[in-house]
Formats: structure tokens, sequence, C-alpha cells
């Protein structure tokens, strides 16, 4: 069975949540305190894996409602589950009237009982036609005996008089079918003792009753059943809202005797789902100690540390460790290593960060319930997975849960990093306000904090997709990206030397910035070139760069490599033609520069400085955005009135200079 969709209603902060769709995985997003967990905790009543249970209204019913509204059918969860192929074939094998049904729906309450819902079609019962099909029997009778002696007469119409009231009764068709079973049979009796036989046609109005009467309770019966055997096929729901506990150090001795006295810790069971997936036994270990086989305990460890390496390795991504279990007598140490370290340092698994704690266990808790254990086939409920993990660890647990695990999931986030950009469809977007409580929408809708880690993932992803390639020149900041782009677009279609198309132009988000995508773009092993304004803070970067081994210093071009006698300081603006760009600028600001007079300071080495001065003086806020917009309208329609010959030569330039950095580092 699989969950298409579900209602919370009643519940905590939840007043009616709205019908929420479900997929393979769903992400509930949501800023905290918005109720995503009672969502959860809400679902995970309809079949927790540790037993259905009554709900305490004191505790879960919404605190703002009296009590006294809440009784054992509250409605507090709707769902709906789509039936395999085998479900909907075994479905109408029990209970023939649901052959071809595909959906079905189970609901609970406050209450003990779970309601299970199949669109099948209903037996043909109406009461008031069985009424007048009786009248006519009970007249017939009637009639016969209206010409019989006086005994047998009276026996007739008290019989058929009896029936007549007991067919006629019944609040449903399971009542009715209850009393009028036997009335149609003494109403058999009577007739056969009087030795009277009615018409065909009479007689085909009693069995018709008759059968009714008898298909009724088989009816009831298969339906029953049919409600049961869904009830047993719903799929456990799994919650973890923390992460469990694996210790670092075991005793083996004292883990058996507390599993065998019935008392084990959260602890221990979490260590026999580690010795599961290791593929150890402990009982097998103590009995090689009793044996002073420590050889082949040893062998045992030794695989069972290789099987977890090669499984965490797969999906702990931030750096390559080793798993490896060492045994001392009764103890049984967790050790990780990072292998690839100067030193190769072991430390025990509760001394490591509670992010690789927390991935460590959630991966040995499930590997070892989904694997012909509790969680097989469970529906998993995780809330705020991941919460200790890195920003890039997070990715790779959603990568995780969705190639690893074969189980529907639902979880919870407010992490950018847990959105799944590339299934927007799996999101779901869960607001509270203080009237309509939690609300979960499955469209993303809500105020900007709800929205705020949808957003961050959507820049973040789109960044990548637009402004990151294997192949990247850093610029300072999004003008130089637009000025770039355009001259080189338009010296390709001349046949001139424009940038080399394999390079993606990348803006850093200003001068200062630099370093850290140089920084982010290189750890993904990533091909960088960076063009720099010639000035005295971007040559420190160069330096700082260089130094920091992140960039050797031919992958760096200024921008004053554009001139033929190179300025003591340039700026991409700089290689534009001086009088162009005045005009661009007068033209860009004429609403603000309207009687005023803007006076330039030449000795100002770089033009955009400038004007930002001549604006300052003036009490106007400069911004190169709105010049820069202006000269890519003019590329597009009349780029010879912003583009001369001059400057066309000295991009073309800068350009060679680009491409020749950019055909070293990928012969390097």
């Amino acid at each position: 069975m699989e969950l298409k969709s579900f209602r919370v209603r009643n519940f905590r902060s939840i007043n009616d949540s709205g019908v929420i769709d479900v997929s393979r995985i769903t992400a509930l997003l949501g800023r905290n305190e918005s109720g995503k967990s009672n969502v959860l905790r809400a679902l995970h009543s309809l079949n927790p894996a540790d037993g259905f249970r009554v709900l305490k209204p004191i505790k879960d019913f919404p605190r703002h409602r009296k009590l006294t509204d809440c009784n054992d059918d509250t409605p507090v969860v709707d769902s709906t589950w789509h039936l395999s192929t085998f479900e909907q074939k075994r479905l109408g094998e029990i209970w023939p009237a649901a052959q071809g049904i595909s959906e079905v729906t189970v609901s609970r309450g406050y209450g003990a009982k779970r309601f299970v819902g199949v669109n099948a079609p209903e037996i043909s019962f109406d009461l008031a036609t069985i009424r007048a099909e009786a009248r006519k029997i009970d007249a017939a009778v009637k009639a016969i005996a209206s010409k019989m002696t006086d005994d047998t007469k009276s026996e007739l119409e008290r019989a058929s008089g009896k029936f007549l009231t007991a067919i006629s009764v019944g609040g449903d068709a399971a009542k009715w079918a209850a009393l009028a079973g036997p009335a149609l049979a003494e109403l058999r009796q009577a007739l056969a003792a009087a030795d009277i036989e009615l018409t065909e046609k009479q007689d085909q109005k009693v069995v018709a009753l008759e059968e009714l009467a008898e298909e009724i309770p088989g009816y009831e019966a298969a339906h029953a059943q049919a409600r049961n055997w869904i009830v047993e096929r719903l799929p456990k729901f799994m919650f973890l809202e923390d992460y469990p506990e694996i210790k670092g150090q075991q005793n083996i001795a004292q883990f058996l005797q507390r599993r065998d006295e019935g008392t084990p810790t959260p602890a221990d069971l979490n260590f026999e789902k580690l010795c599961k997936v290791a593929g150890l036994s402990p009982e097998e270990l103590q009995d090689l100690l009793k044996r002073n086989d420590q050889e082949t305990r040893g062998q045992l460890a030794n695989r069972a540390g290789s099987v977890v390496t090669t499984a965490i390795r797969k999906r702990w991504k931030d750096r390559e460790l080793k798993v490896r279990f060492n045994l001392d007598a009764q103890h049984f140490e967790t050790l990780i290593s990072d292998p690839n370290n100067t030193y190769d340092v072991e430390v025990n698994l509760d001394e490591r960060s509670r992010g690789f704690q927390w991935f460590f266990a959630f991966y040995i808790v499930f590997a070892a319930d989904t694997e012909d254990g509790e969680a097989d086939g469970a529906i998993l409920l995780l809330d705020e997975p991941g919460l200790y993990l890195h920003a890039r660890s997070q990715g790779d647990l959603l990568r995780h849960l969705e190639e690893d695990f074969a189980n529907q999931i639902i979880y919870t986030t407010h992490s950018p990093f847990m959105v799944p950009t590339h299934q927007l469809d799996w999101v779901r977007t869960v607001n509270i306000n203080e009237e309509a409580g939690t609300t979960v929408s499955n469209d993303p809708t809500g105020d900007a904090r709800t929205l705020f880690p949808l957003q961050a993932a959507l820049g973040y992803d789109l960044a990548q997709s637009l402004f990151i390639g294997p192949n990247n020149l850093v610029v300072e900041g999004v003008t130089d990206f637009w000025i770039l782009s355009a001259v080189s677009a338009h010296l390709n279609d001349q046949g001139k030397a424009g940038l080399d198309k394999r390079l993606t132009i990348t803006p850093a988000g200003g001068a200062q910035k630099v370093h850290y995508m140089v920084a982010l773009l290189t750890s993904e092993q990533l091909k960088v070139i960076v063009l720099f304004d010639d000035e005295k803070d971007a040559k420190a970067t160069r330096n700082d760069l260089v130094k920091g081994k992140l960039l050797r210093s031919d992958n760096v071009v200024f921008a004053s490599e554009a001139f033929e006698a190179p300025p003591s300081e340039a700026d991409i603006e700089d290689i534009l033609d001086p009088v162009v760009y005045e005009k661009l600028i007068r033209e860009a600001y004429t609403d603000e520069l309207k009687g005023k007079t803007l006076e330039i300071n030449t000795h100002v080495p770089r033009i955009a400085r400038r004007f930002e001065a001549a604006f300052k003086a003036l009490s106007i806020d400069f911004h190169k955005t709105r010049p820069t917009r202006l000269f890519l309208q003019k590329m597009a329609t009349d780029p010879a009135s912003v583009l001369p010959t001059e400057s066309e030569d000295q991009f073309e330039r800068l350009f060679k200079a680009i491409n020749t950095a950019f055909e070293k580092h990928l012969a390097q």
C-alpha cells in the first residue's frame, strides 16, 4: 500500500491541516514552531510500529478548545492509500464487491478504533420496496386463508401478520436480515402446514426476499474481513525525532545479560542493530572468547569494520573515514579514523562530532530496520533529519534518502540544504496563524520566514546552474558580467576574438567575495581563472590566493591588460570609451542631474570612481548598474554607438589574455 494523501484535524496546533499530497519523498517545509512535528506525530498515530493506542485529549486536543468538544469519534487523521495490483486482486477475492477498487481510506479519531473506507457498490437494499413486496405477499396469503376453516385461517393470518411486521423493520441491511430470515422461514412453515402453494409469481417474491436475507450477512462478513485485511496490510509508521544512541564502547557480557533478562536499554537495541549491519553475532564473539580463540574474533571484527566502512564511505561525503571494531575481552569499541590525514589517529565514536554521530547512528539503525527489520516496508517520518550535519552533508543525506531507501519518507525541515530543488513537487509548506492554526499547502505559499529556506535553496541552485560551470572566469561584480558577456558575444558574431566559449563568467558579488568564490569553486575541483580590476586591494587578494595555493599566479588576469600602455589602475568600465561612458551616465541619470553641474576630477585614476565622487558632491547616490543596463540596451540595438573600434581592440586584447591563461590552465 502506498500513502497517497492525508489530512490532520483536531490535534495539538492543528485544527485542520487540509489535504496533504504525499510523494515517494515528501518534505514539510516551515519555520520553527509552525507545527511541522505535530503533523508527523498525528500521522504516526494512525499505525505506529509499537502498536495502535487511544489518544489523550488532555495532551493532544487543541488547548484553546474545551475538552467537552472532544470524544472518541472526534476525527484526527484521514488518509487515502493506493493499492498495488496484487492488493487489488486480493481485496477482490476477499470481498467480491470490491473488484477493481484501487484506493481505500483509513481514518482514526481519539478512540481505539480505525475506520476503513472502500468505495465498493452497496448491496441493493431498499426497505420501502421490501415493505411493498411484503404487503403483496401478506395480502395473497390472507386471501388464501379467508377460504380456509377457522383454525387454519387464524394460524395463517397470524403467521402472515408476524411476517409483515418483521420484514418491514430494521435500521440497516444487517439488522433487517437478522429479523427477515426467521420471519420468512416461519411463513414457509405455516404455508406448508396448511398445505398451501403460492402462485409462481407470489413464490418468486418470497424467494427474492429469502435470497436477499441470506446474501446480506455474507456481504457484511466479507466487508468486515476486507476491512481487517486492509488494516493488517497498512504500513507501519516509524517516527524519528532524535538520533538513536550508539555507544562507542559496549560490554558484550552485560549486553547479553540485559537482553536475556528482557531489560535492554535503547543503546543495547541499537548495538544489536550495529552488529546486524556489520554481520556480527555477540553470542558468537562471547563463545570465541570463552574458547580463547582470539584470532577468529579478530578476523570477524576486521571483516565487520570493512563492511561498515564501505557503507559509511558511500554516504558520508565530508571526508574519507575508516571504521574499525576493537575487541578487548568483554569490551567492543567502535573506532573512527581519517586515513588520508597526516596523522591517522583513531578516535572513539563517542568523541566524534555530533553531526557524524547522528549520521552514523541514523544509517546503522535504518539500514538494520529496512533490511528484513521492523522498518522493512514502513513509512519513515523524520523530524528535522540532519539537523547537526554540515550543509554539504545535509545534501548528501537527502541523496541518501532518495537513492538508498525504497520506503516512502516524509520529513520536516527548515534548512535550505534539505530542500529537494530537483523535485520541487515533493515540497509542502507548513504555516501557522492564531485563528487557523497549523495548515499545510501543497503549493509553496506562506510568509517570508516560511518560504526563506525554499528561496535560499532555489537561489543557490540558480546561481550554480547560471554562473558556475566546469571552467569559470570569476569577475568581481555583476556589471563586469554584463559588460564582458555583451561585448564577447558581439565580437564573436563579428568573427573577432571573444571569450573562449568553454568559459562561464561567474560574478563573485563584490571584490571582497572573490576569495571565497575561488575557494568554493576550487574545492569542487573546478577550473578557475580570475579577472581583477587593477588596483591595490585586488593585487593583495591575488597574492593571498597564490600564497594559499588556491590559484597559480598565471591564472589571474587584470583589467589593465586590455591596454597597450597599461594604466596604474583600471576597472572594466575604463576599457569603454570615456566619452561614451559619460554619455551613458548622463542619460541614465537625466532626472537627477537636471539643473545640476557634474564636476569631474580627472586626477582620480578610475572613471567609475570619478563619477562616484562627483555624484557624492551633489548628494546623489551613484550605481554602476544604471549606465551598464543602458549600455546593454544599446549593444543590442546600435553597438557601434557605445563600442567604437578602439574599445573593441582593447576588449579583444583582454579576451586574448584571458583565453591564453585558460589554455595554460588546461595544459597544467
